[in-house]
């Protein structure tokens, strides 16, 4: 799942930030509203924490800028404001949820999770290749029927498997989707953090599901 922050506030952005790593998201970051606009325009988030005061275009601005191009990614606005009428704006606008600074970390993640599980119908609440099953809203992994325990990273990367069964998927994909435009795609991370999926999903199992596609990346597939 990867997350946009649109945050000027570098404490508070830094915060959000390497709190919803640690849940297992990518997260990226934009300091002003003309940057989170164009970052957003690029539809490719799963969800969008935007502040209300930003410089440049405030966030009621991005949020109607995001709609008008009918960028329909689930908004969380974060302000300091906390009147009925500046929620009623907000939502107004098109925001899908409100929490007002300063809020409790755990709120964050909670609203988070559930602005993910709006999904449209056609987004199965369960994903299932051959008989491993992933449950997003659970946050569990089984196969066989055997619980299989993952760090959030190994979660995340399963996720991005499993959405997108039988395509092969190149490093630069995954670093994309699983980590952040800041992450160095030079390093060997990508081909550790599958060789940690393999092991726990694959090892001893059969058939074997994930497999590597030499010079081009990896896939999640039944052979």
């Amino acid at each position: 799942m990867r997350i946009l922050v649109v945050e000027d506030e570098r404490k508070v952005a830094s915060f959000i930030k390497r709190g919803l790593e640690e849940e297992g998201y990518a997260v990226d970051v934009a300091a002003d509203g003309d940057e989170g606009l164009a970052m957003g325009l690029q539809d490719i988030y799963d969800v969008i924490v935007l502040d209300i005061r930003l410089p440049k275009l405030d966030g009621l601005q991005v949020l109607k800028g995001l709609r008008q191009e009918k960028v329909m990614t689930p908004v969380l606005l974060l302000t300091v404001r906390a009147t009925i009428e500046d929620k009623v704006l907000g939502l107004d606008a098109g925001a899908d949820d409100y929490l007002t600074k300063p809020f409790a970390f755990q709120e964050l993640v909670a609203r988070v999770r559930a602005l993910l599980r709006r999904r449209p119908a056609a987004d199965p609440a369960v994903l299932q290749v051959a008989d491993l099953v992933l449950d997003p809203a659970r946050r569990s992994v089984s196969r066989g029927g055997e619980k299989i325990e993952l760090t959030p990273r190994e979660f995340a990367l399963l996720d991005y498997f499993m959405r997108h069964p039988g395509r092969v998927l190149t490093r630069t994909m995954i670093a994309e989707h699983v980590w952040d435009y800041d992450f160095d795609t030079s390093t060997n991370v990508i081909d550790v953090y599958v060789n940690y999926l393999r092991r726990k999903i694959d090892a001893g199992r059969e058939p074997k599901l994930l497999h590597t596609v030499r010079g081009v990346g990896y896939v999640l597939k039944v052979e």
